[in-house]
């Protein structure tokens, strides 16, 4: 029987249902695991080479270079690019309410917001799922006034955080619109709110300034046809409440350092939405063995895929610490038993050979 096409597969998994086998994908793969696997691999090659099952990319927002590793951004923001591929805010633009009432939005449909996606599409509809990085309700507030001052803002100055929140939500609502238009398959926002321990505000303030909004920025991504992937890193169990009734379609990555248990979500929620994760990228992938990954990828894929549901994946993403043997590892491990109807009667004995 011909199997699915990548597209069909991860579509399948955001509809929670059981596709022909359990899809991969990373939201990061660093240039250093990239090149050490497939020397000279762009993203889109290393997809492609390694049989990846989705295409990614985000809005084409422009940057000017300032200093070196500083950018000025489309926003106002400086960012700084450090080891790592993602960038991070050193001088943010909002501090008060006058602030904000001078901010310029960016526009959400300038001619070239969407050049990258308008490329993948073109090459890429139908084969592979395509999927457009977009934000939710924390980290444009965040990127706008800074890490520390939001968090005060949020006892100090609600209104402030209220007007920011609405500020994301609405352009990013927009946003999608312009994604789905141009031939998106779905969406992934990659605000977090937690760390290890709990959340970073209480619930009951999750549930005052971020909830309506959160609730309001998936509806838009819906009413736009765009399923959605929710990254949170962290111990989120707290706002699980919330967080299923936004209905999200996927929640990743069940992050095993917040004490996230990969079995218990898929038995307590695994009927309203699908998961993506969770190998530990923070030690099993940095310095494990071979046949640790293994064992590992296997025992996210024996607690998880009962019935489709699942993209298995790191718990974050493939960083440059990752040891690129060890995702190898696991990549090969998910096509050597992730095709449905899972079977993992395995040679417990043999698990480790076939990929050391």
């Amino acid at each position: 029987m011909k199997g699915m096409t990548s597209a069909e597969r991860v579509m399948t998994v955001l509809r929670n249902g059981e596709p022909d086998r359990i899809p991969h994908f990373e939201w990061i793969i660093d240039q250093k695991i990239r090149h050490a696997l497939c020397p000279g691999a762009t993203t889109e090659e290393f997809t492609i080479r390694m049989g990846l099952d989705a295409m990614l990319t985000a809005p084409d927002f422009t940057t000017v270079q300032i200093a070196p590793k500083r950018f000025k951004n489309e926003w106002g923001s400086v960012i700084e690019k450090g080891e790592e591929q993602h960038s991070t805010v050193v001088q943010a633009v909002i501090e008060t309410m006058e602030d904000f009432q001078a901010y310029q939005v960016p526009d959400a449909f300038a001619p070239h917001r969407f050049e990258s996606l308008k490329k993948l599409v073109a090459r890429y509809k139908g084969k592979y799922a395509i999927g457009v990085h977009l934000n939710d309700v924390l980290s444009i507030p965040r990127n706008l006034m800074g890490f520390q001052e939001l968090m005060m803002a949020l006892c100090t100055e609600p209104e402030l955080v209220a007007k920011l929140v609405e500020l994301s939500v609405d352009l990013n609502i927009q946003l999608a619109g312009e994604a789905a238009r141009h031939g998106a398959d779905f969406v992934f926002t990659g605000d977090d709110y937690a760390s290890c321990q709990a959340p970073f505000m209480s619930p009951d303030t999750f549930r005052e300034l971020l909830y309506p909004g959160l609730k309001r920025v998936v509806k838009g991504f819906h009413d736009h046809g765009l399923p959605v992937i929710k990254h949170t890193d962290g111990n989120i169990m707290s706002l699980m409440d919330m967080l299923v009734d936004v209905g999200f379609d996927c929640l990743d990555p069940i992050d095993p350092l917040g004490g996230m248990d990969i079995a218990l979500m898929k038995r307590t929620y695994g009927q309203r939405f699908a998961l993506k994760g969770n190998v530990n990228c923070a030690t099993t992938l940095v310095n494990g063995t071979a046949e640790e990954v293994v064992r590992e990828t296997l025992g996210v894929m024996q607690a998880a895929s009962a019935g489709g549901g699942l993209i298995l994946s790191s718990s974050n993403s493939i960083h440059s610490s990752v040891a690129p043997l060890n995702y190898l590892a696991m990549l090969s491990t998910i096509k050597a038993y992730g095709r449905y109807p899972i079977k993992l009667d395995f040679d417990d004995a043999g698990v480790g050979e076939a990929f050391s």
